[in-house]
């Protein structure tokens, strides 16, 4: 009993004390993607320790076989060679290696974020019933923005999913780089600013599990977690019919509030969701009058914007400084900026000369929205809300 005491009584046992309640969701999933996942981990790591397990079990053999007061082991200083000895050190490292890359090459593309589910489970096949869920997902300063395309409702710090049915969702950032992470789920994907990337996924348990953003994005990143519940149909029409109840839309200028960083922010649903949200906000053109990086990109395929360009482009340039309450550099810092740009009237009378402008008169509208969907569902287009669409007619964008 007194040996008991003093062991208990050891420092290093308090650190194990919170690990107790901790929950291992990456060893223990609750969906297809996810089991694979942690197979593919438990393998690899078998097969290195069938190496590293030798090794370590060696090294205390040899230290105490051949210790300084063992007068009993073979001391033979001339020896330096032994062919069997170095076809085991070499062989089975080699064909350990060859079966680890080999496991890790198939398993990585069979896994790809990128790539549609194959099956719902280890014995269920996938089939032409099994539709997968669109979830558009964004990551804010700091919180997680759900939109759900088809049933035309958003949450906020909060996700829902049927069990047994492929979810394919589709990512991006509204200002720094960040990771999407459901351990009992699927695999991490980063979701960036400016670009949309995919993760499919399937949970197969109902249950409560948690979501985390898992690459560091400032401050108020250890607040950036949610909560994935997976219920079966009946519960998810319920969770939806909810959110509907709740009432509240989410249109440009509700998301740009929205946006604005906020530190461990509670759940939130919304109704209505403008059904163009989610595109404006990979194409950074989420406020009135700001141009689309779609727009710029289809504007440059057809020979670029020309002097018009110079001077309608700038004001409309994606500021995400400013919302995050810090400065963008501008040709230098303030109060040292060494130049500015030219308004359009300034740039008038600059080319008034010019034999071309003469004979093509400077338009200087503001070019918007040109290359997205148009709207659909209960948004009607409006001039916030308009989508714009290069006229070959008349060689500028009209809104549509």
């Amino acid at each position: 009993m007194t040996y008991i005491r003093k062991f208990a009584r050891l420092p290093w046992l308090a650190l194990l004390i919170p690990l107790a309640a901790c929950k291992a969701e990456v060893l223990a999933p609750a969906g297809d993607v996810a089991a694979r996942q942690r197979d593919l981990l438990v393998i690899s790591t078998l097969l290195m320790l069938l190496i590293i397990v030798p090794v370590m079990v060696l090294t205390v053999i040899f230290a105490r076989r051949y210790r300084e007061r063992n007068k009993d082991a073979d001391y033979r200083p001339d020896w330096d060679h032994s062919t069997k000895l170095e076809f085991v050190i070499w062989a089975a490292p080699l064909l350990i290696i060859i079966t680890l890359g080999a496991l890790t090459w198939v398993g990585t593309h069979l896994l790809d974020p990128y790539r549609p589910l194959d099956r719902i489970s280890a014995d269920r096949p996938l089939t032409e019933a099994h539709e997968p869920l669109p979830v558009q997902v964004v990551a804010m300063d700091w919180k997680w923005l759900f939109i759900y395309p088809e049933q035309g409702i958003a949450s906020v710090n909060e996700l829902a999913v049927p069990v047994d049915r492929p979810v394919a969702f589709t990512l991006t950032s509204t200002s720094v780089m960040n990771a999407f992470y459901i351990p009992a789920m699927a695999g991490m994907i980063y979701a960036m600013p400016g670009m949309e990337t995919k993760l499919n996924g399937v949970f197969n348990h109902p249950g409560e599990y948690k979501g985390i953003a898992s690459h560091y994005s400032g401050h108020g990143f250890s607040g950036m977690h949610f909560k994935a519940h997976a219920t079966d149909e009946a519960g998810f029409d319920a969770w939806v019919e909810k959110a509907r109840a709740t009432g509240g839309t989410l249109d440009r200028p509700r998301y740009l509030e929205l946006e604005a960083p906020s530190e461990n922010v509670p759940p939130m649903s919304f109704a209505e969701v403008d059904p163009q949200l989610f595109q404006r906000i990979v194409n950074m053109c989420v406020e009135p009058g700001k141009i689309c990086m779609a727009e710029m990109m289809a504007l440059d395929a057809q020979g670029g914007t020309g002097l018009a360009g110079t001077m309608n482009v700038t004001a409309l340039t994606y500021d995400k400084h400013q919302r995050r309450g810090t400065r963008a550099p501008v040709l230098g810092w303030e109060p040292f900026q060494v130049a500015s740009f030219c308004t359009p009237e300034d740039s008038a009378l600059m080319f008034g000369q010019s034999p071309e402008l003469a004979r093509t008169p400077l338009d200087t509208a503001p070019l918007r929205g040109h290359a997205l969907v148009p709207p659909k569902g209960p948004f009607a287009p409006s001039q916030d809300n308009a989508v714009t669409l290069l006229d070959p007619a008349e060689g500028r964008a009209r809104n549509f």
